[in-house]
């Protein structure tokens, strides 16, 4: 007799939801328990099969995913009856409820450790010995070969070699599916030892390619023993061997034979030969601090536009992204535009030559990274909008959104050119459509698509004439029920696990990196600062964590202090969603949504109304390290504006003075060295130590 499916005993309806979707789970839930179920039979071969009331038959083989069964029925892809299958032979297995210690493992590889064979408990969870921390290093080019064929590997390899980001997360009791985080997706593995029912989100064309990676990442984090959540660049000339087996230098798919030498490459992934796309930008970086930004004109303007389609065409996309910022800036400039700010233009010309210097190449460009990620149906959690618009007509909103099944957040953004003298306010635009329903809608909402696209930014995009495939429902209690780190009940201790991170200027150019939900046990007084127009509340969470929620007006945003504090204020708040950082060396949020009883209340929509009275809060000291930091980040910038060939450089010894009496001796050394030796090299040196000085500073003390 066949050994019980332990991979379908481990299917639980989430899995199966993503696998088809959460309608099809639903109904075949309820058709199961209604008794229009299906009647199963496990063949000798482990061939599942199912015969249905309305006469269809389905059968799912072992070794194959579930869009590989076959079903009687003409629907395409995974059908309710492949859901319903599923879900008949677990109930199949509860009902005859064998001892699980009788329960062999799996036999098709007796010296590997399989989970138990038993059936789910009642409360539908998998049995203990299924649940027993395993890893998919275990899964050799062989079985990768066999899963997912030739092109998949081959593709894998290429991506492979680039180098790339990954973040690999363990089994252990608060992950109980291993995963791993890549640039375009995160892939899991649900179902232990298996790879029919991995997740990755992406479209079949991609699928194999993307789990291959996430094999190899384990691997290699297994190898090197890489903690859990640790962000690190991954890949290279070879992909690492099995765990525990040396590393090979050929792999199936690849061009060459498997163990064939092949060309070194650095670690960064770039081969030996190859032009460095950063050339051209350093170049062009250098003129401009020489000549100043002012002085900016069509011929620069021109080839700022040509590096950046040059960094685009590399795929060095975090740089592309700078370049194109600061063109942006440089045109603004032209045109006497308010979005101008020379602080921002320092920043991007310091960010641009510190990833041109950058030791991980792959991290500091993004190399690795697919500019573009067609996903499979998706499910997206709203999280609240922000809008913006600085100056001219242009106006932005950005709707956050939630990926529960990759446990990350997305940025969906519409932009809009206001008319000659025309005003919109975020209430106004409001009612502005996105997607075929309201900015306000949507933000509110739960959105499942088939036709969702990432960047490498994680910002989304919807195909243009595929709305119909899109549907907008209300949010309910969706952000109950979001995974962490999405959903946080420990804002410090989420924190605390960003601090490794790389410095802003190099890592990765991520939106809504820092996108959550915060639980809320408790809220406590509200008060506001006049001078800065800042309103401040302080909230617990449920470990007792006291986190900030502070939000400044905007003259775009009338109704946002009035509307927050009336919700703050309501005595029934459940969840704030927001963007978590550090204030005063404590958790703050800076808030998009608050979810109360009465429902979501969307700060940055709400209108004007009658003025909220407030406590006033009392005024904040002066911090000499900021204020110092901040003196030195203005000189740069002007240094930038008007160039390295003016005067300007010979003025920075009392800017120096200022910083050395606050105790910072090599930022004033930096900036001395600059005084008199006025090169892009030396204002480099100087910008990227005082910006990232200044960046940690603001995260234990917040101030700006």
């Amino acid at each position: 007799m066949s050994a019980p499916r332990a991979d379908l005993l481990a299917l639980d309806a989430d899995t199966l939801a993503a696998l088809a979707n959460r309608g099809l789970v639903k109904r075949a839930a309820r058709e199961l328990e209604s008794g229009a179920g299906a009647s199963v039979a496990l063949g000798a071969d482990g061939e599942v099969s199912a015969s249905f009331p309305d006469g269809s038959r389905t059968a799912l083989p072992v070794g194959v995913p579930l869009e590989a069964g076959t079903c009687s029925c003409p629907a395409s892809g995974v059908c309710r009856h492949l859901v319903g299958l599923v879900l008949a032979y677990q109930a199949e297995a509860r009902s005859q409820a064998p001892d699980p210690e009788q329960s062999g493992p799996e036999q098709s590889d007796p010296e590997r450790p399989g989970p138990a064979q038993g059936p789910r408990d009642p409360a539908g969870q998998a049995p203990e010995a299924a649940r027993l921390p395993w890893s998919p290093a275990e899964f050799d080019d062989d079985a990768l070969l066999a899963a997912f064929g030739r092109p998949a590997l081959a593709a894998a390899r290429r991506a492979w070699e680039r180098g790339m980001r990954a973040s690999v997360q363990r089994m252990d009791p608060e992950h109980p599916a291993p995963s791993v985080e890549l640039p375009s997706c995160t892939v899991r593995f649900p179902v232990p030892h298996s790879l029919n029912f991995a997740l990755s989100g992406a479209t079949s064309a991609r699928h194999g390619e993307l789990v291959t990676l996430a094999a190899w990442a384990f691997r290699a984090a297994d190898q090197d023993g890489t903690p859990s959540g640790a962000v690190r660049t991954v890949g290279g000339a070879r992909t690492p061997g099995k765990a525990g087996a040396p590393e090979r230098a050929g792999a199936p798919g690849e061009a060459g034979a498997p163990g064939e030498a092949r060309e070194a490459e650095p670690s960064g992934g770039t081969r030996v030969g190859a032009a460095d796309p950063m050339a051209a930008v350093t170049a062009l970086v250098d003129e401009l601090l020489r000549t100043g930004t002012a002085r900016t004109g069509p011929v620069l303007l021109a080839q700022l536009a040509r590096v950046e389609a040059e960094l685009v065409s590399a795929s060095a996309h975090w740089p592309a992204a700078a370049a194109a910022e600061l063109r942006a800036q440089a045109e603004a400039y032209a045109a006497r535009d308010t979005r101008y700010d020379p602080d921002r233009v320092a920043e991007l010309l310091a960010e641009l030559l510190a990833r041109g210097r950058a030791a991980d190449r792959a991290l500091a460009l993004g190399s690795g990274e697919s500019a573009v990620t067609q996903l499979r149906r998706t499910r997206l959690v709203a999280l609240g909008c922000r809008m913006s618009g600085r100056g001219g007509r242009g106006r932005s909103a950005e709707v956050f959104l939630a990926q529960p099944d990759a446990g990350i957040a997305l940025v969906l953004r519409k932009q809009w050119t206001l008319a000659e003298g025309q005003e919109a306010t975020g209430a106004e635009l409001a009612g502005r459509r996105l997607l075929g329903h309201s900015v306000r809608a949507l933000a509110g909402a739960n959105l499942v698509s088939e036709s969702v696209s990432r960047s490498a930014g994680r910002t989304v995009t919807v195909e243009r004439g595929r709305i119909a495939s899109t549907s907008v429902t209300p949010l309910g209690d969706a952000w109950a029920s979001l995974p962490g780190p999405l959903l946080l009940h420990d804002a410090a201790a989420r924190l605390r696990a960003l601090g490794g991170r790389p410095p802003r200027l190099v890592r990765p150019r991520i939106e809504a990196e820092n996108a959550h939900v915060l639980a809320v046990a408790e809220v406590g007084p509200l008060g506001y600062d006049p001078a800065r127009q800042r309103l401040e509340a302080t909230v617990r969470d449920a470990a007792g964590t006291a986190v900030m929620v502070s939000a400044e007006h905007d003259v775009l945003c009338p109704g946002r202090i009035d509307a927050l504090a009336a919700a703050l204020e309501s005595g029934t708040v459940t969840h704030v969603s927001g963007l978590l950082g550090q204030v005063a060396g404590r958790p703050a949020l800076d808030p998009l949504a608050v979810r109360t009883a009465a429902g979501l209340v969307h700060p940055d929509l709400a209108a004007e109304g009658d003025p909220h009275p407030f406590d006033a809060l009392p005024p904040v000291a002066t911090d000499p390290l900021t204020e110092a930091l901040t003196a030195a980040r203005t000189a740069l910038a002007e240094l930038a504006r008007t160039g390295l060939e003016s005067a300007l450089p010979r003025q920075l010894a009392p800017t120096a003075a200022h910083v050395r009496r606050t105790g910072l001796r090599t930022a004033a050394a930096l900036l001395d060295a600059l005084g008199a030796d006025p090169t892009p090299a030396r204002w480099a040196d100087a910008a990227i130590h005082l910006l990232t000085a200044l960046d940690l500073h603001r995260e234990e003390t917040g101030r700006s």
